[in-house]
């Protein structure tokens, strides 16, 4: 792989651990790698104008459903709560298959790709028809991006009091069987890895207690991570004050699910004390802003979790219940509701990219990445601030509060996945011709 500098780019925000933020700089990258950061570097290699850009890690997306990408703006799920959301949209999941999964998760990756992200995970819960979780595994090699697929799993259908079709769920040896089998055949812990597995049973009420304490001890026998949705909304709440006789923070750290080996989505409705457990245990969470206003779930406590010491990452969380995946989108929301719920002050728009990027590899336990610093992964986002949505900012480096909602070269491992604002990896029109095919398909079923 020949060597790449990155040349005179305006701002480039490292994120490292010294928080440096250069001006009119380089950035170097050899093997895959970030080689060096700074002025007047030179190389023999590949050279890539920064001027008039402003130079980022690649955003890291924690919690996505890439499936759903085929259900957006479905009627009759557009405003509804979270359990109506899920009831509605449960039988047309059903009649998915391994195509449906490999496309939607190309889809999906590629339109995060184009937000300027680097790194996602993505939580598949549901396998019906012969789909398996390498479908979104293949799919991520394809595009490019750095993967952390989970393998989730619902297992308590209606018939014994749960909100999925008896059709869609699993026995649990069988799950707990795959989850090994998925994690011996794809899972890479080395330094650099492409991808890696968690696993992750989908919610407290659609998995027993069982489960959730079995998956706990599989998890840490392999060394991989734990995800699962957890306090989204008041109904959530209220089902497991109802079924537990405790909150879901309580729940989780009853069945082993705190630690800095588990991330939780959404987290909308903890409280002091389950923030406080969060923190002291250094457990994480994805906070998905635009989904939990979608589905009117309300705004999570951001700014208290951060300022305990809670990990935070963000997500889109699924394109059903967002009805985008644009992470840098994403950042936006999460500052401008932090400020909505605590004041003007409350999240600097520096602040959110942090979340963006560095909070999020650190939340899914990649220090390797987040950061732009010599020996960490070259996964880099350019952002051109000379456009429109630019134009007039005394601060281009703010790109939260005006920038462009669309990367301009995205590369992961120091290879270039977006050049000029176009993914240089798959055929785009034919992935979007395929897609609208099948979404059409299921619209007609």
């Amino acid at each position: 792989m020949p060597e790449i500098l990155i040349q005179n780019a305006d701002t480039i925000i490292t994120m490292d651990d010294g928080g440096r933020v250069y001006h009119g700089a380089d950035l170097l990258i050899r093997d895959g790698v970030v080689a060096a950061v700074g002025p007047d570097l030179h190389t023999a290699g590949e050279t890539l104008s920064g001027r008039g850009c402003v130079v980022t890690p690649g955003l890291v997306n924690t919690h996505h459903h890439l499936y759903q990408n085929l259900t957006r703006a479905v009627p009759g799920a557009q405003d509804a709560l979270l359990f109506g959301w899920l009831q509605r949209l449960y039988p047309i999941w059903g009649r998915f298959g391994p195509d449906e999964m490999f496309t939607s998760a190309q889809l999906g990756l590629v339109e995060l790709a184009l937000s300027g992200c680097t790194l996602s995970s993505d939580h598949l819960y549901l396998y019906p028809n012969g789909a398996r979780l390498e479908d979104t595994i293949d799919a991520a090699a394809t595009v490019g991006l750095r993967f952390h697929p989970t393998r989730g799993a619902m297992s308590i259908g209606e018939s014994d009091g749960g909100l999925p079709p008896d059709a869609l769920v699993e026995r649990e040896e069988a799950i707990l069987n795959d989850m090994i089998r998925v994690v011996d055949a794809f899972h890479d812990p080395a330094e650099g890895s492409m991808c890696r597995v968690g696993l992750a049973p989908c919610s407290p009420f659609s998995v027993s207690r069982g489960l959730m304490r079995d998956t706990a001890i599989l998890a840490r026998d392999k060394g991989v991570m734990l995800h699962t949705h957890l306090a989204e909304n008041d109904e959530d709440v209220a089902y497991s004050l109802a079924q537990f006789g405790c909150r879901p923070g309580q729940y989780a750290e009853d069945l082993g699910w705190t630690g800095a080996d588990v991330w939780h989505a959404h987290c909308v409705k903890l409280d002091v004390v389950e923030i406080d457990l969060f923190a002291r245990s250094r457990t994480g969470v994805s906070h998905c802003p635009c989904s939990n206003c979608r589905l009117g779930s309300g705004i999570a406590p951001v700014r208290q979790m951060r300022d305990a010491g809670v990990p935070v990452g963000l997500g889109v969380d699924g394109s059903a219940s967002n009805d985008a995946a644009n992470l840098i989108g994403e950042a936006r929301q999460s500052m401008l509701l932090q400020r909505v719920q605590n004041g003007a002050d409350a999240m600097s728009a520096y602040e959110a990219l942090e979340i963006a990027t560095r909070g999020g590899a650190d939340v899914l336990g990649r220090p390797d990445c987040g950061r732009l610093s010599p020996g960490k992964r070259a996964d880099i986002a350019i952002w051109d601030t000379t456009g429109v949505s630019s134009s007039g900012s005394w601060d281009p480096a703010a790109l939260l509060l005006a920038g462009p909602s669309q990367v301009k070269h995205l590369f992961v491992e120091g290879r270039q996945i977006v050049r000029g604002g176009e993914i240089t990896t798959v055929e785009l029109p034919q992935l979007l011709q395929r897609h609208n095919a099948l979404a059409q398909r299921l619209m007609e079923t």
